[in-house]
């Protein structure tokens, strides 16, 4: 398998900042997941990384963020993203297509296609196998497939050729990478409850 990967066009991150930006304003119409208050937008920066396929993302690292506007609860709400993977210095692209290459090629390889550290992406590797597939929102997210459901024990792997082969195209394709985040939102956050509700809505 050849590890090299198609590098993602500013076009690309700028489809899913317009998804996440209408996620949040879903998550924000049903208020306050504590205590029912209004939900008002308190957006931060974060820094994010790209690596040699991703680098267009980096100008789009504006996290979209609640903040409950009612006095004594304050609380922040964070909405599914396609984007962040949660507290990942890395672009969900990235991680996904890094460990994409490392199962079916090899780490080295997919050090070589990404220009991230062979440490990290076997860390993420390990999440993968072991603590993702276990998880709420995957579990949720499973379901909705017909049976039966992309293999755990192979993820990410097994959701993009899954994906490709529904939609007819490549693993790495950019539609199939956009498809795969929205599957992969509801674990981006645990801020706000049932996540796949908002994603699908």
């Amino acid at each position: 398998m050849s590890h090299e990967l198609e590098v993602l066009a500013e076009e690309f991150f700028g489809g899913l900042v317009d998804v996440d930006g209408a996620i949040a304003r879903r998550v924000a119409a049903l208020g306050c997941p504590h205590c029912g208050g209004p939900l008002h937008r308190g957006d931060y920066d974060r820094k994010r990384r790209g690596g040699l396929i991703a680098g267009a993302g980096e100008s789009f690292t504006r996290r979209f963020s609640l903040c409950c506007g009612r006095q004594g609860c304050r609380r922040r709400t964070l909405p599914p993203s396609l984007r962040f993977l949660g507290r990942r210095v890395y672009l969900e692209a990235i991680v996904v297509l890094a460990s994409f290459v490392a199962q079916l090629a090899s780490v080295v390889a997919a050090k070589v296609a990404t220009a991230v550290p062979t440490r990290t992406i076997r860390r993420w590797l390990g999440w993968w196998v072991s603590d993702f597939p276990g998880s709420g929102a995957w579990i949720c997210a499973s379901a909705r497939f017909m049976p039966p459901p992309p293999d755990r024990s192979t993820l990410p792997t097994s959701l993009l050729q899954r994906l490709g082969r529904e939609a007819q195209q490549g693993p790495t394709a950019p539609p199939i990478l956009k498809e795969t985040a929205r599957w992969l939102a509801p674990a981006t956050t645990q801020s706000a409850p049932d996540g796949s509700r908002f994603v699908w809505g």
